[in-house]
């Protein structure tokens, strides 16, 4: 009992904690210092307590709680499972990480509204916790949505037009979505399976048939607007006039993560996967995936801009999760769940990086970058180590996830899965090396373009070579993230 109720407050501790950190950061806005040590001091708290609820998890624990009855069978409540889990480390321990960045690259760049920021990610942050220990379709829609109104600010916030005009689009497609066609899937599930709590194996298992099936799932990933799915990718690089530690939040901590990780949730504990595979309604999703994946690899290749090439990657990364999920085999769904994470250390360490390219050289294309990884060392071999873990090659962490959705696909015979694997991993090094050896193996400009060299602030510095050594070992120590995974469907 008294382990129950210790669990049960670390789960609503951890989520609570961003929260209380956004009230206090403001009572220091006049004080940078010390808003800045609230914002570490909070973001370490957090990490703390969620890394606690770990050892019960993986000892089979799954605390819960509800809060509020709003009718019957329907509750705001929390419960820790082990993809909950698993998505809580990712942010809560990328989020450390992230404010000593934001810190040095905020301060070098004199960027304005700092307290803003700080509160506005935090609450993010508090939103993403709530995301992963949702424990049932309303919980997890209301933090979704928290999520998308708290980085609405971060995304506008240089207030220029381009911003504005970028936070209209941001707002229009995961608003539109959310609204328009997660909201009526919610509410149709509730009235066909009379509960929208999580349940091992589908809460539709065996309460609708295939035609029925087939609409809500393709409600639910269309409507889950923060996955990215084409055509309602749009938001995603238009977000990327925002500065580039929120564009690290966007594609590596919290919001195309939340996105992914609402589908993979759903797919398991709304519709079930053996569910899903009976009724045979997968083949489409493939298909959805896989164009996504090959279509934004290709577009990518076009980008001279950094950020945008990296926004293009994103949407081409995220649908391998999907193509794991539609792929429907235990072990591509375990390959699902670690991209999750090995994604969000190699993407946040290049939009360190690229952050770091524009801070310490001022350089933001692609075709700038001739010579620089001479003047900034540290920050390239991060970018290098992001790089291979986006292409998928060892011995980085986005190896193991892609490796577990191939297998996946050989053995349910899902060739178009194998083949747009294959593709796409060329696509990948072919947008991803020529940045690699231009930095390393090119003279840099003659003409003075660019001559401010160096590394950027040691903050930033410090932060992405933290995450480029944590991709690399995750792949030599995978225990945690692969345990979690493959507990994910209760095995």
């Amino acid at each position: 009992m008294t382990a129950a109720l210790s669990t049960q407050s670390l789960v609503i501790l951890a989520v609570l904690t961003p929260f209380v950190g956004a009230l206090l950061i403001p009572l220091f806005h006049r004080s940078p210092n010390l808003r800045e040590t609230v914002t570490l001091v909070t973001a370490g708290t957090l990490c703390l307590i969620t890394f606690s609820l770990l050892g019960p998890v993986l000892d089979g624990a799954r605390p819960e709680l509800q809060i509020l009855r709003i009718v019957p069978g329907l509750d705001l409540a929390f419960k820790v499972e082990p993809l909950g889990m698993l998505f809580a480390l990712v942010a809560a321990s990328l989020w450390v990480v992230n404010s000593v960045y934001s810190i040095g690259y905020m301060r070098a760049n004199d960027e304005p509204r700092q307290t803003t920021f700080y509160v506005c990610f935090a609450i993010a942050l508090g939103s993403t916790i709530g995301v992963a220990f949702a424990g049932n379709l309303f919980t997890l829609f209301l933090f979704y949505e928290a999520l998308t109104l708290s980085t609405y600010p971060l995304v506008t916030h240089k207030r220029n037009a381009e911003a504005v005009r970028a936070g209209r689009i941001y707002l229009l497609l995961l608003l539109g979505t959310s609204l328009l066609l997660l909201l009526p899937a919610m509410i149709a599930t509730w009235a066909i399976a009379g509960t929208l709590d999580f349940t091992p194996g589908g809460i539709l298992a065996g309460k609708a048939g295939a035609p029925v099936i087939a609409v809500l799932l393709a409600l639910y990933v269309f409507g889950i607007g923060k996955a990215a799915v084409m055509p309602l990718h749009f938001w995603l690089p238009a977000a990327m006039v925002a500065p580039t530690p929120v564009s690290a939040l966007l594609h590596a901590v919290a919001v195309v993560k939340a996105g992914v990780f609402t589908v993979v949730k759903v797919a398991v504990f709304v519709f079930g996967v053996d569910n899903l595979a009976s009724l045979g309604q997968s083949a489409w999703l493939t298909a959805v995936a896989a164009t996504t994946v090959i279509v934004a690899s290709i577009v990518a290749l076009r980008q001279d801009d950094l950020k945008r090439r990296l926004a293009y990657s994103t949407i081409s990364q995220l649908s391998y999760v999907v193509l794991g999920v539609a792929i429907l085999a235990p072990i591509s769904l375990t390959g699902a769940a670690m991209h999750i994470a090995a994604h969000a250390f190699s993407k946040i360490t290049l939009f360190f990086a690229a952050g770091s390219i524009y801070t310490g050289a001022h350089l933001t294309e692609v075709s700038q970058l001739d010579g620089i990884g001479r003047r900034m060392p540290w920050t390239m071999a991060a970018f290098t180590i992001g790089a291979l873990g986006m292409i998928g090659i060892p011995p980085t962490a986005g190896f193991l996830g892609k490796w577990f959705i191939l297998t996946g696909a050989m053995q349910t015979a899902n060739w178009l899965a194998v083949s747009v694997i294959v593709a796409s991993t060329l696509l990948n090094a072919g947008y991803f090396l020529p940045i690699v050896f231009r930095a390393f193996f090119r003279e840099p400009p003659g003409d003075g373009h660019g001559t401010k060299s160096g590394e950027a602030p040691w903050p930033m510095v410090l932060a992405l070579t933290t995450t480029a050594a944590g991709s690399m070992l995750m792949f030599f120590l995978p225990g945690i993230a692969y345990a979690l995974a493959t507990l994910m469907m209760g095995r």
